[in-house]
């Protein structure tokens, strides 16, 4: 319930149509007992020292997309979205870099960059709903980052608004900028925890002229094979966008196909694309089946694939969503124990992980105790494999019993230093990062 004392005070910091009464119950947790839309930087400032001089909490959220990633904590007496905090601040098309505000949503973007032959490039889960600050604030990526990279190659300047209100600015506006540390990588993937983004920019690259999609199908699932061939394309000079290691679940959904199989995305002009089709066919192992998808059918095969990321959960089912990190092509090995834990667990199992890069990706829908045993026996497998596992998506309840972030590393002592220098009062997104931060 909002005291009438937190409500009086947030009045004065923001029109009140653009308050509401916080979600306490979320099955998410991440709650506020107040909900505010801010539309400018100033007013993101004015409630951030609000809340840092009288000892109040703040969540942050763009569109509630990473609502599920971390947080120990089921409310703070504020909850910041970003929702209303939205549009391009400047493009500038011959430099190819775009300044935006941080709850800017990430399809739209693409849309209108689109009509100048640009764009950014991520490829985010849950692109049609998911903001700029918040695919930053976690540094959410998906198959493409092979070719594409991450938001810490992407990104080339944040304006930031600090706990206490202050507003700084790391990076710049223009690529070529090369005065003093990159600042850049400090805050993104930091989850909210040291400030809150107000602008982004990043810089930004052609569409491609053409693009297709082979689809390498392994009906006897030799993992020897797939590794033979995902080391030969990788050592060529090919240049995939995609390498991506599909479990037969997955395969089933997207395909129609319950095998093994890889999806190698190539994006270029034409003629260079069909020309890595053509080495790619030169060297397909025997015993394998190959389906090329062109531009269109491509980009929709895509767009498939994220909406197959929903994690809605019902009140019997439980969603979850791993993030694991191995030696590339250890994702084999991710691969075959996600589809055991599936059998052994009864769960429902929807695995990927790129062969060019070692992020994986795993889905597990089931009941809870089976889903926290399978969460525990992957960390375990992939603890052995020298990986790690972070959780991307749990409900509030299973929060407070798996550790989203798993063993805190070596160098937790720093993260925690910046924290404290940062945030002393523990104002943003406590309890949402490593260890506890």
């Amino acid at each position: 319930m909002i005291t009438a004392e937190l409500l009086s005070e947030v009045k004065a910091l923001i029109q009140e149509d653009r308050i509401v009464e916080g979600e306490n119950d979320h099955l998410l947790g991440n709650n506020g007992l107040v909900k505010v839309y801010p539309q400018t930087e100033e007013e993101i400032s004015a409630i951030l020292k609000y809340a840092n001089e009288n000892g109040k909490k703040v969540f942050v959220e763009g569109n509630g997309t990473k609502r599920g990633f971390g947080g120990l904590s089921e409310s703070a007496d504020i909850l910041l979205s970003l929702a209303d905090y939205k549009g391009i601040v400047e493009h500038v098309v011959g430099d190819m870099t775009l300044t935006v505000k941080a709850g800017t949503n990430f399809k739209k973007l693409q849309d209108y960059l689109a009509e100048h032959k640009q764009k950014i490039s991520l490829d985010p889960f849950h692109p049609e709903a998911a903001t700029i600050g918040g695919i930053v604030s976690s540094n959410d990526s998906g198959p493409k980052r092979l070719g594409y990279g991450s938001s810490r190659d992407v990104v080339i300047g944040l304006r930031i608004v600090y706990p206490d209100g202050k507003v700084i600015r790391s990076g710049g506006r223009v690529v070529k900028n090369v005065a003093g540390y990159d600042m850049n990588k400090l805050f993104i993937g930091s989850m909210g925890t040291l400030g809150v983004f107000s602008e982004v920019t990043v810089k930004l690259r052609p569409l491609p002229k053409y693009e297709s999609l082979i689809l390498l199908f392994f009906p006897q699932g030799n993992m020897e094979e797939i590794k033979a061939f995902a080391q030969k394309l990788l050592d060529s000079t090919m240049e995939p966008v995609t390498l991506e290691l599909l479990s037969p679940a997955l395969s089933e959904g997207l395909t129609g196909q319950s095998c093994y199989t890889l999806a190698i995305g190539l994006e270029d002009v034409e003629t260079s694309v069909q020309y890595q089709e053509n080495f790619i066919k030169s060297i397909q192992p025997e015993n394998t089946n190959m389906k090329i998808l062109t531009l269109t059918d491509a980009q929709a095969f895509w767009n498939q694939f994220y909406s197959l990321h929903s994690l809605e959960s019902e009140s019997l089912i439980t969603s979850a969503s791993l993030k694991i990190g191995v030696v590339n092509m250890d994702v084999t090995q991710v691969m075959k124990e996600s589809q055991l834990l599936g059998d052994s667990h009864h769960l429902e199992v929807q695995a990927h992980g790129g062969l060019g890069h070692g992020l994986c990706q795993v889905n597990l829908k089931g009941s809870k105790e089976d889903v926290v045993s399978a969460i525990q026996q992957m960390r375990e497998t992939v603890a052995g494999l020298g990986g790690y596992v972070v959780i991307k998506h749990l409900p509030f309840a299973l929060r407070q019993e798996v550790d989203t972030w798993g063993p805190k590393p070596a160098h937790f002592f720093l993260l925690e230093g910046i924290k404290s220098k940062v945030d002393p009062n523990k104002v943003l997104n406590p309890k949402r990062f490593v260890g506890g931060i």
